[in-house]
């Protein structure tokens, strides 16, 4: 594990706010030359602790009202019906993540729709007739804070 110094976790939670800032302009946040800012965030890269950057698209504002988190237990669980799901789910475009979770269900689904009667379409006839989906429960989401990471 790689040792942080204050900079480096500054470094971090401006990158995490904005991952579009240039090096000049993190460097002037933290009080670093461009040069020495390019050098962090190239080390951080390839220490593996900043693992990308992505853009986050508001699914409102593309027509997609619903949010739903979905819990899935599979009716059957061998490693090849595992993969057959992840498979089969992933391909799945209003399945925006799958995570395999330990606890009452196997996989945690967050799911978008256009609006209620779009969710309904896509768990009837997409998810609900994939390989051993067993039982699945729904939550609506009705709003959303994004918190700052561990930083």
């Amino acid at each position: 594990m790689m040792d942080l110094d204050q900079t480096d976790h500054a470094i971090l939670r401006l990158l995490a706010a904005d991952a579009t800032l240039k090096a000049s302009e993190v460097g002037r946040r933290v009080d670093l030359s461009q040069p020495a800012a390019w050098r962090r965030i190239k080390r951080l890269t390839e220490a593996g602790i900043i693992a990308g950057r992505r853009l986050d698209l508001d699914a409102a504002a593309l027509g997609f009202g619903v949010t739903v988190f979905l819990g899935v237990k599979l009716a059957t669980k061998s490693r090849v019906s595992l993969e057959d799901f992840e498979r089969a789910i992933s391909a799945i475009p209003e399945v925006q993540t799958v995570e395999h979770v330990l606890g009452l269900y196997d996989y945690r689904l967050r799911v978008v729709a256009r609006d209620l009667a779009d969710f309904e379409r896509v768990l009837r006839r997409r998810i609900m007739t994939l390989p051993s989906v067993g039982n699945v429960e729904a939550n609506v989401l009705l709003s959303e804070e994004q918190r700052p990471g561990p930083l």
